[in-house]
């Protein structure tokens, strides 16, 4: 046996044990630094998206009732279970567009699902529809970027969007004497962070720079990814 040979040997007998001693997987070694970053945020992102459906549902519990009456396990099983786009025979459009819908007026459907669906998707669009990077996965920092505003948008169109009774169509901080809650705005700052710094990691490396985008207060519209 060559020199060579016996080092590849050792080389995979010293993987085999780390892999049965520790969380690597072989699969890590074809990411670098930044590729394990994005992999970190995805499932930051993920996972403060599942914990603002389960809130949001608890303080709005009439939506989860509209429709087939799921629990909010099954709804967070239907939103997050299977990565992609998220496309639902009940809502007809996703992305910014369900956002929209969750927060119209004259929408009868599960607002909670709409915009949950609505957010994800949009989130999921702004990294390419990917959940694990890899050498040559590439993500765009302006999508990334866009996307942390379009998550200032719809906070500020939920704590706006009211009936013809001046009841919020989507509860989510204190309400009406209520002891006051600032945990949901603080789970939307915590998303938009994380956009903003995979925006900013992404632009650094690519060598780019983020353009800024000046909101409309007036109409607070979507941005397109």
């Amino acid at each position: 046996m060559t020199l060579t040979r016996k080092l590849i040997l050792c080389w995979i007998c010293l993987l085999l044990v780390a892999c049965g001693s520790s969380p690597f997987q072989v699969k890590n070694l074809a990411k670098t630094d930044i590729d394990m970053v994005s992999d970190a945020h995805y499932r930051e992102v993920e996972s403060l998206l599942r914990q603002l459906t389960v809130k949001l549902y608890k303080r709005n519990p009439r939506e989860l009732h509209k429709g087939s009456d799921p629990t909010i396990e099954q709804r967070v099983s239907q939103i997050f279970d299977v990565p992609g786009r998220l496309q639902f025979a009940e809502l007809p459009v996703t992305g910014t567009q369900a956002i929209e819908l969750s927060v119209d007026p004259a929408y009868k459907g599960d607002r909670v699902f709409a915009l949950v669906v609505g957010l994800t998707d949009m989130i999921r669009e702004s990294y390419d529809y990917q959940y694990d990077f890899y050498l040559f996965s590439e993500l765009y920092h302006q999508k990334l970027y866009h996307s942390a505003r379009n998550i200032e948008i719809a906070l500020w169109r939920i704590a706006r969007g009211v009936d013809a009774d001046n009841n919020p169509l989507i509860v989510m901080n204190s309400w009406r004497g209520e002891r006051r809650n600032l945990s949901y705005e603080r789970l939307f700052g915590k998303l938009i962070a994380l956009q903003d710094m995979i925006a900013t990691i992404t632009a650094q490396k690519n060598q780019r720079v983020i353009k800024a985008v000046a909101q409309n207060v007036a109409t607070m519209a979507f941005i397109p990814l």
